[in-house]
């Protein structure tokens, strides 16, 4: 399996309400490459069913999205995340652990 199929399986494991980080799947995968995290999912063929909108920024900073940052917080509001400033506020209680 393919470091991208791997990346969207983790990323699949996120539960609807959550996010995990960059850095929570690359370290998941066994790799420094944070940003390489971002360029996989930005080639998300499947964008709702791999939930890649959970991914976010260590700091709680919402960070890009393919269809546009204002959709990213749009999908995370809907799932109960408050967003301001385009931070998730108390980033903590909705931050998933990968295992």
């Amino acid at each position: 399996m393919s470091i991208r199929e791997k990346c969207y399986r983790i990323v699949c494991e996120i539960p609807k309400g959550r996010v995990s980080t960059y850095k929570e799947v690359a370290e998941s995968l066994g790799i420094k490459g944070y940003r390489a995290i971002g360029m996989i999912l930005k080639k998300n063929p499947k964008p709702i069913e791999i939930p890649c909108h959970r991914v976010v920024k260590s700091n709680g900073e919402v960070g890009g999205y393919m269809g546009g940052i204002e959709r990213k917080i749009e999908l995370l509001r809907k799932e109960g995340i408050t967003i301001k400033n385009n931070k998730i506020v108390n980033f903590e209680r909705y931050f998933f652990k990968i295992k």
